[in-house]
């Protein structure tokens, strides 16, 4: 994990993919970033919660990760954070809370994580309303990232009902894992100008030490060129 061990070659592969990030906001104004996958089980947490470390191991980077899948929330459980803070749900029903009465940031990585609290059994409702869209504003005038960790795209809607509030998808893409039809019904579901990319995770072929075992292409269908990243587990 890039949080904990950030000098290693694993880390330094979501290096590349956090300087497409830097790149992609500068150019295309990228700042909100959702990962997804088609299906459950394709690392799209890991992933995220990679990227928001790399991106984070810049002092001068304000950074944010989210967990907004409030059906399976995981991204707590993967830091073993106590849960002492109020949650995303906490803060989706009570309209009195602000994103800094919820975030508890993580001093020694720079990082600032929102636990998605629940799960809850009304996430259509609660993602629906427009204290996702109010709070994610408020996380644009604080973070200068904010990496959201979503459920995964096929199986239920709430990434269409997030769609309105980010600036782009990342999609997970399990090697070996992922069907082609899940992918395909993912990509027409989304809006074309909000793929940013995918990311290919567990690809068994062995590659050079620099080219590692993952490979992920990334980019952005606003006009920025195609680039591309390696990354290893």
């Amino acid at each position: 994990m890039t949080l904990l061990n950030p000098a290693s070659f694993e880390a330094e592969q979501y290096g590349v993919l956090r300087h497409v990030m830097e790149t992609l906001r500068k150019s295309a104004n990228l700042k909100v970033v959702a990962i997804t996958s088609a299906g459950v089980g394709d690392g799209k947490t890991t992933t995220a919660i990679n990227l928001a470390g790399a991106l984070a191991q810049s002092v001068d980077a304000r950074v944010l990760l989210v967990d907004i899948d409030v059906r399976r929330p995981a991204v707590a459980r993967q830091l073993k954070l106590a849960g002492s803070k109020r949650s995303l749900v906490d803060a989706l029903m009570d309209s009195s809370l602000k994103v800094e009465d919820t975030v508890e940031h993580l001093a020694h990585f720079n990082l600032s994580v929102l636990r998605a609290g629940g799960p809850t059994l009304a996430p259509y409702e609660l993602l629906k309303s427009s204290r996702l869209e109010a709070l994610l504003d408020q996380a644009r005038q604080r973070y200068d990232y904010i990496v959201l960790d979503t459920p995964p795209f096929v199986p239920v809607p709430d990434c269409r009902l997030i769609a309105k509030c980010v600036d782009g998808f990342l999609i997970v893409v399990a090697a070996h894992r992922t069907p082609r039809s899940a992918l395909a019904e993912t990509l027409d579901l989304l809006e074309p100008a909000k793929v940013v990319g995918l990311v290919f995770n567990g690809d068994s072929v062995r590659r050079s030490s620099y080219s590692g075992y993952y490979h992920a292409h990334v980019g952005s269908s606003r006009g920025a060129r195609w680039r591309r990243a390696w990354r290893k587990p």
